[in-house]
């Protein structure tokens, strides 16, 4: 066998070794790229649950979200570059901010990213969601007169966005935190002037109120 016959086979498996990995990786990203899907919807889903105060489904739904999480990593496991694409990411941080939404809500603990399974910059920049998610709870709570739930939940919001300014890196390592930080703020902005006009509302009727009632008792003994 000459050597450029030897060449040529040697390439052709070369080839073959090649097209196999693809194959494999590319029947990997599909799969993942499917679950992550799935782990998006389920972590919408759970939101509105909450939303709806609906706490059962809500978790019922985050156990099923956590559960695909761990699938789409297991099904990278062999692919590492693939487990740092965007849709993991993406898919990831909706699944924190679920999760984290429901432990502002109920007054829990926030678990670290090592219980949730997701990557650090997935993990921050779910959590700045989930405190903006939190401005529809506020306002929600205030419509039904619950200022306490209000103000507690406002706390968490503003507790969280104290941690994630100090988190001063680059875009490409943090999955830009710096913008959806920079949104968070707003957010709180708005919420606690909405906030505060409900309680300076609530003290205005108080104040109405005790002078009414000073006023027609003061008739009332003139009489």
């Amino acid at each position: 066998m000459s050597d450029e016959t030897t060449q040529s086979h040697s390439l052709e498996n070369i080839s073959n070794s090649i097209r196999a990995r693809m194959e494999s990786s590319n029947a990997a990203r599909e799969e993942a790229l499917k679950i992550c899907r799935e782990v998006i919807q389920l972590s919408s889903r759970t939101i509105r649950a909450i939303h709806r105060d609906e706490m059962t489904n809500a978790q019922t739904l985050l156990a099923e979200a956590k559960g695909r999480v761990e699938r789409a990593k297991s099904v990278l496991k062999e692919h590492p570059d693939l487990l740092h694409a965007g849709y993991v990411h993406d898919s990831q941080k909706e699944y924190v901010e679920a999760e984290t939404m429901l432990a502002i809500v109920t007054g829990q603990p926030v678990p670290p990213p090592e219980v949730m399974g997701v990557e650090p910059a997935a993990y921050l920049n779910g959590l700045a969601e989930a405190a903006s998610e939190s401005r529809r709870h506020v306002l929600d709570r205030l419509r039904l007169d619950d200022v306490a739930q209000a103000e507690r939940v406002l706390k968490r919001m503003d507790d969280i966005y104290y941690e994630l300014v100090t988190f001063d890196f680059p875009d490409a390592i943090t999955g830009g935190l710096r913008r959806t930080t920079d949104a968070l703020r707003a957010v709180l902005e708005r919420t606690r002037a909405d906030l505060t006009l409900t309680l300076s509302q609530k003290r205005l009727q108080s104040s109405l109120q005790s002078a009414l009632e000073r006023l027609s008792k003061s008739e009332g003994e003139t009489r």
